[in-house]
């Protein structure tokens, strides 16, 4: 349990107190992007993979113990939430965004598609992901692995809003008042409005084979079904 703990709090640690502060910005300056980019994403990837490696004995560890029981009809509302999670996040990962690396540029062009829904479409994917997953498992394992990731994710879009804003100032400030953090915020406070022929389907489609191809291979992979059963 204790390497779970410790490659969760150093995976939380680097993307929301180096990542998206200044100490990014001073570390930038003595490496250059590239090389700070590089060492970053190399960190991220080891401390995932310790993460995946840690939780499998922590789920069997003395330690772990149920924390709540989800209701019944949780993982068939979960069926649905991670449908919505795989949409944001795949649409996130393949359309243009201003928040992904890179892309800040973007930020002076109208947001189009997935953009005017979230303007951090990957990130929410993750986080609706993990939350289900957490309340859905309900052991102290889970809530550290997912938790993890939930906090991650969502304490990631205030992050990266920070970084863009001292980088872009006004220009970031015009495209934040034109989108939402918040999914369909900006679109129910008028800023903005649902315009389906700007999504791509194939990155429609796309998202919806990966959901069902996760969704029918999620007991053979996992040793879990999807649905409860």
């Amino acid at each position: 349990m204790a390497s779970l703990i410790v490659a969760t709090l150093g995976f939380i640690a680097i993307h929301l107190f180096v990542s998206g502060t200044r100490l990014r910005d001073r570390l930038v300056g003595r490496l250059g992007e590239g090389a700070y980019t590089g060492l970053f994403s190399a960190a991220s990837l080891a401390l995932i993979v310790w993460m995946a490696m840690s939780y499998g004995p922590a789920l069997t560890a003395d330690g772990n113990a149920f924390l709540w029981r989800a209701p019944g009809w949780w993982p068939h509302l979960g069926a649905i939430v991670v449908l919505i999670a795989f949409v944001l996040g795949v649409l996130g990962m393949l359309s243009p965004n201003p928040g992904a690396v890179g892309q800040a540029g973007r930020a002076a062009e109208e947001p189009r598609g997935i953009q005017r829904v979230t303007r951090h479409p990957f990130l929410w994917g993750v986080g609706l992901w993990a939350a289900f997953h957490l309340v859905a498992n309900g052991d102290l394992a889970s809530l550290i692995l997912f938790g993890g990731f939930a906090i991650l994710a969502l304490g990631g879009t205030v992050s990266i809003d920070a970084k863009r804003r001292r980088k872009l100032g006004a220009v970031w400030d015009g495209y934040a008042a034109r989108t939402s953090n918040l999914p369909f915020a900006a679109i129910l406070g008028g800023r903005q409005r649902l315009v389906l022929r700007e999504f791509s389907w194939w990155r429609l489609a796309l998202a919806l084979a990966a959901y069902a191809l996760v969704f029918v291979l999620h007991p053979m992979l996992f040793g879990v079904s999807p649905t409860g059963g």
